[in-house]
């Protein structure tokens, strides 16, 4: 009996399999590796964002300074300037002065500001006041690749400065809140995602409400009830080609008829979530065709053998078992329009906009324009923003792609 096992030929086809295994065992362990290496340089990038330095101030809330029947009026900055002055009693010169100021964010008036707001008795007393420090003296206090001329000329007495605040236990380290509360800001050690954030959750959720019934109305039409014909066909193609049209196209789309035609209000989570709807109705639309394609014909024989009308089949059987795999592709295809940056700019939300979002018609930005926006910017402590507003924005997506597998690993079934 010959030999298959030996001869060359098998020999010759099973080495070919083991280099072809070997190349794409490889190939997922470099595309692991790349993983690995992003998501590790973006996380040591975002480390000094994460905490701030925080200083206290004891100050005398000067009556002459602040009218407490016109409170919104005062000069809180002038009684934060006179604090910083108490502080270094030594420094008598108005430049120096100037330098010292400028190592204070004026977070420090601000909720100063606010605690007299909200207690008017205040005016008149001493009290404490914290907040962070302004952005450059935060970065070299932290060893943030910067040295101490980041502080400006002659540095050396900005750093005399922080490092007797530090001494005398004035300076606190702690984790930086105002990077999940605040909205966007001119100023690094004030910006936050917050806005950010929820403009892209009112972004997409106009997105499913909208996408969501039109595409699945539209590949139950096409499926179940259309005839075949040329205008079906028609339509097929058009759908396929549209899921391929590049994402700025959608912009200008939504540029010409929600903004300019209809007057819908311009950087608005509406009019943002109406053209990324339009960007991902093709992706649904294939989704749940495929979907509801995927259902055995034995389940529509099965209802109308019972004497179920057409539509009763569609809606009562074949549609619930499709579900799942509609829901998947509806996911995947929503977790794609929110990394989507070209068609916001488009409709101008890439516009500075520094108060939090609170309705879908108020302007907004979302985080993929948020990180192309800190990352333009100077700022060295904007680059470690950006860094986590980039993992803010991953994380939101791994999310979306786990629920996206874990729908179709609990729904899923195999006839």
């Amino acid at each position: 009996m010959p030999n298959f096992t030996s001869s060359p030929r098998t020999l010759k086809r099973n080495r070919s399999e083991r280099i072809f295994r070997a190349i794409c065992q490889s190939a997922i362990a470099l595309t692991a590796l790349f993983l690995v290496f992003l998501i590790s340089n973006l996380a040591i990038n975002a480390i000094p964002s994460l905490t701030q330095y925080v200083v206290r101030l004891s100050l005398v809330v000067d009556p002459a300074k602040v009218d407490a029947t016109q409170i919104a009026a005062g000069d809180f900055q002038a009684i934060v300037r006179t604090a910083i002055a108490a502080e270094f009693p030594d420094v008598t010169a108005k430049p120096e002065k100037k330098k010292l100021v400028k190592l204070f964010s004026t977070s420090i008036a601000e909720n100063l500001q606010r605690q007299v707001t909200a207690d008017p008795s205040l005016i008149g007393k001493t009290i404490t006041v914290e907040g962070p420090l302004a952005a450059d003296a935060d970065s070299f206090l932290k060893g943030q690749q910067m040295s101490v001329s980041a502080l400006g000329e002659n540095s050396d007495f900005e750093a005399r400065a922080l490092a007797k605040l530090k001494e005398a236990g004035k300076l606190t380290r702690e984790f930086s809140w105002s990077l999940l509360t605040n909205g966007d800001s001119r100023s690094p050690e004030k910006a936050g995602l917050r806005g950010a954030f929820m403009g892209s959750l009112f972004t997409i959720a106009i997105t499913l409400l909208v996408a969501l019934p039109l595409g699945v109305a539209a590949a139950l039409y096409l499926e179940e009830f259309a005839r075949q014909s040329r205008l079906r066909d028609l339509i097929e193609v058009n759908i396929n080609n549209l899921a391929a049209v590049p994402s700025i196209i959608f912009g200008l789309l939504g540029l010409a008829v929600f903004v300019n035609k209809f007057g819908l209000p311009r950087s608005s989570p509406l009019v943002g979530g109406l053209v990324l709807a339009l960007l991902v109705l093709p992706t649904i639309i294939i989704a749940s065709r495929a979907a509801l394609r995927s259902v055995p014909p034995s389940i529509r024989e099965a209802a109308l053998g019972v004497g179920a009308s057409h539509q009763q089949s569609v809606f009562h059987h074949v549609l619930p078992l499709a579900v799942p795999g509609i829901l998947t592709g509806t996911i995947l295809g929503v977790a794609r329009a929110l990394g989507e940056t070209a068609p916001l700019l488009m409709i101008g939300m890439v516009a500075f906009i520094a108060d939090v979002p609170t309705r879908i018609t108020d302007a907004a930005t979302a985080l993929p324009v948020q990180v192309y926006l800190w990352s333009a910017l100077p700022e060295a402590a904007f680059r470690s923003r950006t860094s986590v507003a980039i993992l803010a924005l991953l994380i939101v997506l791994f999310v979306f792609n786990a629920l996206a597998i874990w729908l179709r690993n609990r729904f899923e079934r195999r006839w």
